[in-house]
């Protein structure tokens, strides 16, 4: 037998297993929008390589949820809002279907106005200019899905994925960070509320509630319901795909920390995305500065796309009803655009939409739990005793870390 009719199976083997790959690149949009790059940024340059372990800790717990999520598709057939609906009475399913709206709109916020920065920073377009321009390329975006279907979308997306990629993490090259730092902010430590706050705030950035409701139903449409052998290679697929997704992500949000910790470390107006624009112009360049711009650019195109993508699997699994496309990315773009027309403050508008963020976050996280942990809906695939109380905990410490948010915020400690 020669090498090549060898090694031939084994590259159609791993050919087969890539394809099953996707669904969680597109939840990991979530994991990189420019929330994350506010929060990450700000943490890096106020306070070094302190909080490297949030960072860290916050894609492991998130690769474990998105991972649940994505296995209660498979398992059910059932999107997380849809299996959720079947739990509810008819006034309790209206107000969870509310508050999630409002977090999809809140999470919309965001996206929109990281697309209308970058744009600003980019060609000196007027926010509310760019924020129309985020809405309509993000429109177009979705439409690729509605049109052409999930697979295109998600090579589309993991192509926006990559973009953002390069363009927060090249400053590193020019950059480089401490090796030491990076291992001593590994040991959990915090210094003082606003550690705190601004850690609440890159796990709210991080454990996204559209991204658990949306995973669910991305893999189910992408594989169907299955059962016996073919549901095992596909959950073995997914935790691939989960795993290589999150490691992708949390490598992307690592890059932001440790590129403001490695060159802008106590600097003074690092708590805007335009001020860090800025601040990587002035002391690594403009070709730098041009690249990060591109990549906020992406993240707030992608993840503007995802987000309202999400809206709409919650809206069809609450209520049973579709809106038109255009209808739903006016629905949730209207705020942003409002508030972008009076000329709102956009760093103020961020921390609000992180709050607000955090109030959806329970709502997502335990019924996921619940759901997979309950037998008599899952099976023989019902969550491992240790998987659940990992997850409860996990649940447990993201509440807990978006209530302090929340406190911390509106107190102003």
């Amino acid at each position: 037998m020669s090498i090549a009719s060898a090694i031939r199976p084994r590259i159609t083997r791993v050919r087969a297993g890539a394809a099953l790959l996707g669904p969680a690149f597109v939840a990991a949009i979530a994991y990189v929008d420019p929330g994350n790059v506010a929060t990450n940024t700000a943490a890096g340059a106020q306070f070094g390589y302190l909080l490297v372990w949030v960072v860290v800790a916050a894609n492991v717990m998130a690769g474990l949820v998105q991972y649940l999520s994505a296995k209660l598709g498979l398992v059910t057939g059932q999107s997380l809002p849809e299996a959720v609906r079947d739990t509810l009475s008819t006034p309790a399913r209206l107000g969870y279907w509310a508050q999630a709206e409002v977090v999809a709109m809140a999470t919309d916020l965001a996206e929109v106005l990281g697309g209308a920065i970058a744009l600003n920073l980019l060609f000196d377009l007027p926010l509310l200019v760019g924020g129309l321009i985020t809405g309509v390329v993000s429109t177009g975006l979705l439409l690729v899905q509605d049109r052409a279907g999930q697979r295109p979308f998600e090579r589309v997306i993991t192509g926006l994925l990559l973009v953002i990629a390069i363009g927060f993490a090249a400053g590193l090259l020019v950059s480089p960070p401490s090796g030491s730092g990076i291992v001593g902010g590994l040991v959990p430590q915090f210094a003082g509320s606003e550690s705190v706050l601004l850690a609440a705030g890159m796990l709210g950035a991080t454990v996204m509630p559209h991204a658990v409701y949306l995973h669910s139903a991305l893999a189910r449409d992408r594989h169907g319901k299955q059962t016996g052998r073919p549901l095992a290679k596909l959950l073995t697929a997914t935790r691939f795909d989960v795993g290589i997704a999150m490691v992708f992500a949390g490598a992307v949000n690592l890059a932001m920390l440790l590129l403001a910790a490695s060159a802008l470390a106590g600097m003074e107006g690092i708590d805007t995305l335009s001020g860090v624009h800025t601040a990587i112009g002035d002391h690594l360049g403009t070709g730098i500065a041009l690249l990060f711009a591109i990549g906020l650019l992406a993240s707030g195109f992608a993840s503007t796309s995802v987000g309202c993508y999400a809206g709409a699997v919650v809206m069809g699994g609450l209520l049973r009803r579709r809106i038109p496309l255009l209808a739903r990315r006016l629905l949730t773009l209207v705020p942003a655009v409002v508030l972008l027309a009076f000329n709102v403050d956009p760093s103020w508008a961020l921390v609000i939409s992180q709050v607000v963020l955090s109030f959806g976050i329970p709502f997502a996280l335990i019924p996921l739990v619940k759901l997979t942990a309950k037998r008599s809906l899952m099976g023989e695939n019902t969550n491992h005793r240790v998987t659940t109380v990992l997850a409860w905990l996990i649940a447990a410490a993201v509440i807990a870390l978006n209530l302090a948010l929340i406190y911390l915020t509106i107190t102003g400690s």
